[in-house]
């Protein structure tokens, strides 16, 4: 498995000794857990993020993710003449879309309204146990308006929801990576999250 980075952990302490650069040579340790990640974090969405103050917020937050975890948005092309469409038929071409962008290894969530939910320290440790898992990337999916055709629910590996509350789908955008970006602080311990 290719890494960039190891990260000696001890967990008699609880706490992450040291990372080394994956070229170097390596101390002698004793209790420690060694684990990889080179894992990619992608949200895709349908349509592009056209509220200026939503794409300010997004660059700040991916900004702040580059010193952690590789993470890119990825925006598809709304579909061509959607309003001569039905629901169903939106949802359809969406699917294909969507389905076209993906690989047979990716892991894939679905930001979905029946998703489970999560605290923040509970989607930190989610995005942990993904990175544990050895997964190349994950990628998680912002729906049109309408929602996820059949066949994207069915290529799924899980679905979360951010909140019962309905939002524009531009400002998920916003949420989803600013909460990331938070998870990889609670990881590394900083103070940026207050409980």
């Amino acid at each position: 498995m290719k890494a960039d980075l190891i990260i000696f952990y001890n967990f008699a302490e609880d706490k992450e000794i040291e990372s080394f650069p994956f070229d170097s040579p390596l101390p002698q340790v004793n209790n420690i857990f060694i684990y990889f990640t080179n894992m990619d974090i992608e949200l895709l969405t349908v349509g592009k993020t056209t509220i200026k103050f939503v794409a300010d917020a997004i660059a700040e937050y991916e900004k702040r993710l580059k010193r952690y975890i590789p993470y890119k948005i990825t925006s598809l092309p709304d579909v061509k003449n959607a309003k001569s469409l039905t629901e169903e038929k939106q949802k359809q071409a969406e699917g294909e879309l969507i389905l076209s962008r993906l690989t047979q290894s990716d892991y894939v969530v679905l930001l979905d309204e029946h998703g489970k939910e999560f605290t923040s320290m509970e989607f930190a440790t989610y995005l942990q146990k993904q990175m544990l898992a050895g997964r190349k990337r994950t990628v998680f999916i912002v729906g049109g308006p309408y929602g996820f055709s059949e066949e994207v629910y069915a290529r799924a590996d899980g679905k979360i929801s951010l909140s019962r509350m309905t939002f524009n789908h531009e400002m998920v955008r916003a949420f989803f990576t600013e909460q990331v970006y938070r998870a990889m602080t609670i990881l590394r311990g900083e103070p940026y999250h207050h409980e």
